[in-house]
This record gives C-alpha cells, sequence and structure tokens, in this order.
C-alpha cells in the first residue's frame, strides 16, 4: 500500500493554512457549527503523543457561571501580569486586548490526564514532561484544522490554572494546558496582532536555527 502523495499546489495551500493561523481576540457573535467543531476535534485527536497515550482532555465550557469563574480569573491575572511591568510597558500592556473570554460563542478548556495509564509510561520515564507535550500538539492541530473551518481560536494564558480546574470541576490529575476561545474571527489579519500593536516584532527565520 503506497502512502498519499501532496504535490506543490497542497504545499501552497497548508503554507497559506499556517501563515494564516492568527491568536484571535475578536470574534462575530455568529454560533459556531457542530460538524466543523467535531472535524476539528477529531483531527486534533489524530496528533501524536508520547507512547500513544492520547491525553488530551478537551472541555466545552457552555455553563454561564462556569464561563464568568473562567473570566474573573482572568481579570485578576491580567491585573497582575499588568503591574508587574515599568510604566511604559505596563501601559502598553493594558491596551492590548488579550483575550476573546466575553465574545467567543465557544469555549474549550484543554487538559492533560496526568494520570492515564494509556501508553504504559512509553518515553516518559525520562522526560514525563511529553505527556503535556503531547497535549500541544493535539491543541496546534486543532487550531490549523478549524482555520480551515474559517474559523479563529484564541490561546488564553492568562489565568490560574488551578482555579480554572475547580470551577470545571475536572480530576485531580488533570492538568490545564489551554484555554481555548473559538469562533469567527471578526477581523482577519495575516500578521500577528502583538506584532500589528508594538509589542514583539518576530524573530527573522534565519536566526532561530543553529548546527552543531
Amino acid at each position: 500500500m503506497s502512502g498519499p502523495e501532496f504535490g506543490e499546489a497542497f504545499r501552497a495551500r497548508f503554507a497559506e493554512l499556517v501563515a494564516w493561523r492568527r491568536d484571535v481576540r475578536r470574534f462575530r457573535p455568529d454560533p459556531v457549527p457542530e460538524e466543523a467543531l467535531r472535524k476539528s476535534l477529531a483531527l486534533a485527536c489524530l496528533s501524536p503523543s508520547v507512547g500513544n497515550s492520547q491525553p488530551w482532555r478537551f472541555v466545552r465550557v457552555s455553563d454561564p457561571e462556569r464561563r464568568a469563574a473562567v473570566t474573573a480569573s482572568f481579570g485578576r491575572c491580567n491585573a497582575a501580569a499588568a503591574a508587574a511591568y515599568d510604566d511604559a510597558r505596563a501601559s502598553a500592556y493594558r491596551s492590548l486586548k488579550l483575550a476573546g473570554l466575553r465574545e467567543a460563542p465557544v469555549h474549550l478548556a484543554v487538559f492533560c490526564d496526568e494520570a492515564t495509564g494509556a501508553g504504559h509510561g512509553l518515553g516518559r520515564a525520562t522526560m514525563p514532561e511529553m505527556l503535556r507535550y503531547s497535549v500541544v500538539t493535539a491543541i496546534h492541530t486543532f487550531w490549523l484544522a478549524a482555520r480551515s473551518h474559517g474559523l479563529g481560536a484564541g490561546w488564553v494564558s492568562i489565568l490560574c490554572p488551578e482555579e480554572v480546574a475547580a470551577a470545571l470541576d475536572v480530576p485531580p490529575a488533570w492538568r490545564l494546558i489551554a484555554y481555548l476561545c473559538v469562533g469567527y474571527p471578526a477581523e482577519e489579519h495575516a500578521d500577528p496582532e502583538l506584532v500589528r500593536h508594538g509589542w514583539q516584532e518576530r524573530h527573522e527565520t534565519e536566526t532561530l536555527f543553529l548546527e552543531r
């Protein structure tokens, strides 16, 4: 049995998909089609994982009170983060829109099940963090898959993981890896928002490769 062949046209489209995978903070109120969400999650679950452990756990957060608890955690953490900068950088920080928690029609909390027996510990004795890295691969796959449906995702990391886990009442061994806001972008940009608003430029690709 031969594998699939991916031609130049496919590679060009894939490069376009990767380039347009943006961290979205501004969403339209339009509902997310269930089929698009489910297909994106199904592709995410095809991601590589250490020992084939598949430790990702996706939790859709629909309850208004639970969403409010997550939003409150963001508010506290965001204020603390701003206070940690000096005056000029703090002002720039406060001017940024760093989450679409109130606008996004879909919230997904992504956890790593660190108590999973799947995979029988293969590949984790020397690098136990590989479980969490495996979840990150699933998040990135979901991000690209959602973008292929015209959806955007925003990764909210300015949160207290323990507060989120408590608000969502998940098992103690689950560790929060990402909280994703998902929906149709209110605006489209090829450049990252943090570049557009002067927070941080992208590095030149050549500076990120080393040889030894």
